[in-house]
């Protein structure tokens, strides 16, 4: 997985960090105090979304009088503490990260959370030192399935894009990747559990968990870029 690669790229919800739950209970508990309810099919509309296209998507949709800067804000406030204080690392996460600074690669961050989550949870786990680049889908023209902030955030690590190795825990995110001409690897997840098939057929390579990947027992599977 790792031959031939100079940086690893990680997604960070879901993927970094065991975060999902969380939005789930954030999304129930906004739309419950403005007397809506949580469509089903709301996840998988926002998928690989950023967090301004997300604000956007909720104002049009649900007819909010928040603006989307409101709607970020307020955002940003339910789920801060729980950033700080609730959302671990991914089982084996900090030992991979470790692992990879010894074997001097690059790493970056390419999200589509806010900026002000990202650092919370990087420095609650005191991440930040590792990371060369720390993008949010914001900061780019289109949010996932586009390649826009693979691709930013592999210049930004002075890299080329075959040179990186892409972590991923939903659809949208790793055809980023592969859009991106990148290898990436799909990550189990709890909350995208019953989007396994999807994940088996886009991404390079499969684990369950970063231990996987020291132990060698990761799945490699046979889509192309």
């Amino acid at each position: 997985m790792l031959q031939n690669k100079k940086a690893a790229i990680f997604d960070l919800d879901g993927t970094l960090v065991d975060s999902m739950w969380m939005w789930e209970e954030i999304d129930i508990e906004f739309l419950s105090s403005r007397g809506l309810a949580l469509p089903e099919s709301l996840q998988q509309e926002i998928e690989g979304m950023s967090f301004t296209e997300t604000a956007f998507y909720f104002k049009e949709f649900f007819n909010l009088e928040e603006s989307v800067e409101e709607l970020k804000r307020i955002w940003n406030q339910m789920a801060y503490d729980k950033y700080v204080s609730q959302v671990p690392l991914k089982s084996g996460a900090k030992e991979f990260l470790n692992y990879l600074k010894e074997k001097n690669f690059k790493l970056g961050i390419a999200t589509s959370n806010s900026k002000e989550l990202v650092m919370a949870v990087i420095d609650a786990h005191n991440l930040r030192s590792m990371f060369g680049c720390i993008m949010t889908s914001c900061e780019v023209n289109k949010g996932k399935p586009a390649p826009d902030i693979y691709i930013e955030v592999a210049k930004k690590l002075e890299v080329l894009p075959e040179e990186c190795i892409v972590f991923e825990d939903i659809p949208m995110g790793i055809l980023a990747g592969k859009n991106a001409n990148m290898d990436v690897c799909a990550v189990f997840d709890e909350f995208s559990k019953d989007q396994e098939d999807k994940k088996y057929r886009l991404a390079n390579y499969y684990i369950k968990s970063y231990h996987d990947i020291q132990n060698k027992t990761y799945e490699v599977l046979k889509n192309e870029k």
